[in-house]
């Protein structure tokens, strides 16, 4: 191995030949070590003995009889070879590897040091345990001794001179145990040597290659960390391996200082283990440290296991606490999201699953389970047997969807959200999308809430034949136009799509065939046939065919009955038809309509009035948005504002809810108005409904201050208030004019019925009811699509003198088949001083007297 020298040299001093010839033979040869000294120092690595240097290059820079001599090597080229295990790029760094090499040293002496000192300390206490025995076998030989001495029948001196007696007299036995004791040591050293290895190796590692930045330690590590946190079982099955552990190197180590067999040992083992006091009952030094060390682990591993049955029992109840365990149900109606409707909708379905003893219903939407919990508490409804589970979860995710069964549910609501439509109807689109991905398929139906309309086409496109869809704010805002010119239609919806009163069904009745429709009007006592399910035609629902249609086999029948199974076809009974009064005109005088407040469905509502109004028509719209702002958002709907006919706009700005601003509106000459929940504030129901009745109330006061008064005698019609009172002027008011104000608490409703100054609609009440009653029988969103849709057939209330006289007695069958000449179905009635409708009255055929001021509730073509 050559040396590398800087080209300044090294000066190298030695003794003369002389003096080392002299000092050979001396021990004065070792006070004079062989120095050299260097000008330049260099990190390279060089080797420890260099090579000599030749004659030639010697300079005697002293004369002979000097005792040093200067000698300079020549300069070498050569590069030193590195080190084994070192790279060229990383030069080797002397020191620290000795370093590391003088600690492994260290380690492993102290290792084995460590393994001698305690199988010294072992065989100690192991003598030192046979010892004690020793001495005590010996003193009860001296207590023999001196009670068969005094009796005289055995010498003392014989029995001293017997062969002392250990513990364990048999040799095998006492090698046995010491082969116990070693192999106990071995087996406590190993874990040492392993980690010690391990050490080693990955700090060899990390100075072999610096490129790798993981050491094999903190893989191991991780290695474990993963096994533990992966497997649910782990931390059970590593704790039990190290009960047992202990177990067995208790047993081995009171083997080997103990006279009793292994099989008495592992079980002492397992008692000082399971209980810590049961090492008491120990004698002697080495059998006690044992039984001390066993049931110090003992409680070590109880403390784990506590802590572990502890976790586990917290987990399981904080899983239970949040929702996250399994619903295990079938048949069940399953509600995905949260919004405003959730309490009128569990209500609605409570109330038809009472016939059934009651039912299941899920509730799962992205919010705590306590939280859902203690909000549906607080509605304070009679479930009526009903049970309601609250899980937490999104319903974008199929496992939370596996976790409701949501295979198995026979019906599937899905919530819009409160907020924007747009974003709305986008997650109800994924939600439908992530239910048509469940792989065990769907049981039932999926009946999805939209805001807009024009949504509805893409949610049908992915779910497919799946799907009923429920456009909410369409609805409420077409039935808001009916119920304005058509005072008392707003109850008579809330008495149908209710489960409280009576509502549609469709049965098949086999006994009915070949029978013409118009008889099949009669022959129900207890309900109201009003459409035929053609079999023919693919299972499509007509709703008021021709009399003349005759029933095929499969076809059902659609009633209005209270329930589905309080009703049953009858006998034809004999009725008498008779002719109607008058022709029946259509009044088609122009109106004059007032909107309050704006909604995003605003073009919809108009084209609805569009195809019902009398042309020189006017409609009013007041509220904060600008005229230009109006016209825009019009046009982004879709509605081309040249091409009305029927009805012209008048545009007025101002706040609903200040009064300056409202008498600025010619209150006193409108036919209806329509209060509506404000875009800007809808989605707080409470803020909505408090601005509509601020609103209700300023207009009635406006009103009543602009109309002249009208004294009247007695208390007011419907109501206890007398006519001078504040009260009483409004409901004068409201004789003159009609008032819709959209509600969307329902308690907000017994403020308005009380004061009886305005109708109502409650939009989120009706559309929950509409989807409990698609949820229930998805046959009827076609019922409710056609009578709320600008075309086909709607409901309307008719005045009595369109089909009887004055002070005739008639039948309610009679009255039936009166207006079937004007091709329409009665289904109720409303009399002059009630307040509210009776739908599918009972005793039809019984006679009564009528009042021309009685009106009558039919579904009929629209006008």
């Amino acid at each position: 191995m050559s040396l590398e020298w800087s080209s300044a040299g090294r000066d190298w001093v030695f003794p003369s030949p002389s003096f080392i010839r002299s000092a050979s033979h001396s021990s004065v040869s070792t006070q004079y070590p062989r120095r050299f000294f260097s000008k330049q120092r260099q990190s390279r690595p060089y080797s420890v003995n260099p090579p000599s240097p030749p004659t030639s290059t010697i300079r005697n820079d002293f004369n002979r009889s000097g005792i040093r001599r200067r000698v300079k090597f020549p300069i070498s080229n050569e590069k030193p070879e590195p080190l084994h295990g070192l790279s060229k790029d990383h030069p080797p760094d002397k020191v620290s590897v000795e370093k590391q090499l003088i600690e492994f040293s260290i380690r492993w002496r102290i290792s084995v040091l460590m393994l001698a000192i305690i199988f010294s300390l072992l065989l100690l206490l192991r003598n030192i345990h046979l010892q004690s025995q020793v001495n005590q076998l010996q003193s009860e030989i001296l207590n023999l001794n001196h009670r068969l001495g005094a009796s005289n029948k055995l010498d003392a001196l014989d029995i001293m001179s017997s062969p002392a007696q250990d513990g364990d007299p048999c040799p095998s036995g006492r090698f046995k145990r010491n082969v116990a004791l070693f192999f106990l040591l071995t087996l406590l050293f190993i874990p040492l040597l392993i980690f010690k290895y391990i050490d080693y190796v990955s700090k060899s590692r990390v100075s072999e290659n610096t490129s790798e930045e993981v050491s094999l330690n903190k893989r191991l590590a991780y290695r474990v960390d993963v096994f533990l946190s992966v497997h649910p079982y782990a931390k059970p099955l590593v704790l039990l391996v190290a009960t047992l552990l202990l177990i067995f190197l208790g047993g081995l180590a009171l083997f080997g200082v103990t006279t009793e067999d292994l099989a008495h040992c592992l079980w002492l083992s397992w008692t000082y283990v399971a209980d810590s006091g049961n090492h008491a009952s120990s004698e002697g030094i080495g059998p006690r440290l044992v039984a001390v060390s066993i049931s110090f682990g003992g409680m070590l591993i109880f403390a784990m296991m506590l802590g572990l049955v502890s976790d586990t029992i917290s987990e399981k109840f904080d899983s239970l606490r949040k929702g996250k365990s399994e619903v295990v149900e079938q048949n069940h109606t399953l509600i995905l999201g949260w919004s405003d409707k959730l309490g009128s909708l569990l209500n609605q379905l409570s109330i038809a699953n009472e016939s059934l003893g009651g039912g299941t219903v899920v509730v799962m939407a992205e919010r705590d389970k306590e939280e859902m919990e203690l909000d549906i508490a607080k509605m304070e409804f009679d479930f009526k047997g009903t049970s309601v589970i609250c899980r937490s979860g999104s319903p974008l995710i199929l496992a939370d969807l596996k976790k409701v069964s949501v295979s198995k549910a026979r019906a599937i609501i899905v919530l819009a959200e409160d907020g924007n439509a747009d974003q709305s109807d986008a997650r109800a689109l994924r939600t439908v999308l992530s239910l048509t991905g469940v792989k065990e398929g769907l049981r039932g139906h999926i009946v999805v809430e939209l805001s807009d309309l024009d949504n509805e086409v893409l949610v049908k496109l992915v779910g497919g034949d799946l799907v009923e869809t429920v456009v909410a704010h369409d609805v409420i805002g077409r039935l808001m136009i009916q119920c304005a010119r058509q005072p008392g239609l707003a109850q008579i919806w809330e008495d149908i799509l209710g489960f409280e009163n009576c509502e549609f069904y469709i049965k098949r009745w086999p006994q009915l065939d070949g029978m013409l429709f118009e008889d099949v009007l009669i022959s129900f006592p207890d309900a109201i046939p009003c459409g035929i399910k053609v079999a023919s035609l693919g299972g499509r629902i007509i709703l008021n065919p021709d009399d003349s249609y005759i029933l095929q086999e499969g076809d059902e029948v659609l009633v209005i009955a209270e329930d589905d199974d309080t009703y049953a076809p009858a006998s034809l009974p004999m009725v008498w038809r008779g002719s109607l009064p008058k022709d029946f005109v259509y009044p088609r005088s122009p109106e004059r309509i007032l909107f309050c407040g704006w909604r995003r469905d605003m073009e919809d509502m108009i084209m609805v009035l569009e195809a019902s109004l009398s042309p020189n028509s006017e409609l009013w719209m007041f509220n904060d948005v600008l005229e230009k702002e109006r016209e825009k958002k019009l046009t982004d709907g879709g509605l081309d504002i040249n091409r009305l006919v029927n009805i012209s706009l008048v545009n007025r700005e101002g706040n609903a809810v200040i009064r300056r601003h409202l008498e600025s509106l010619p209150l006193e000459s409108f036919d209806s108005i329509l209060i509506l929940a404000d875009e800007s504030v809808e989605d707080s129901a409470i803020q909505a409904d408090s601005r509509s009745l601020a609103t209700l109330l300023l207009i009635r006061d406006i009103q009543a201050r602009r109309l002249p008064y009208e004294a009247m005698v007695g208390p007011a019609h419907g109501g206890s208030f007398s006519k001078g009172s504040w009260i009483g002027q409004m409901k004068q008011a409201s004789d003159r004019s009609v008032i819709i104000s959209e509600i969307l608490d329902p308690r907000t409703k017994n403020l308005l019925s009380m004061s009886k100054i305005s109708d109502y609609v409650l939009s989120n009440e009706l559309v929950s009811m509409a989807l409990a009653m698609v949820a229930e029988d998805r046959q009827i969103n076609d019922v409710l699509e056609e009578l709320f849709a600008e075309e086909g057939n709607e409901m309307h209330i008719r005045q009595a003198d369109l089909y009887l006289f004055e002070g005739e007695e008639l039948s309610f069958y009679e009255i039936m088949l009166r207006a079937r000449q004007r091709r329409d179905i009665m289904i109720g009635y409303r009399l002059t001083n009630a307040e509210r409708a009776v739908i599918n009255p009972p005793a039809k055929n019984d006679r009564r007297r009528w009042s021309l001021k009685d009106v009558f509730v039919v579904i009929a073509e629209k006008e």
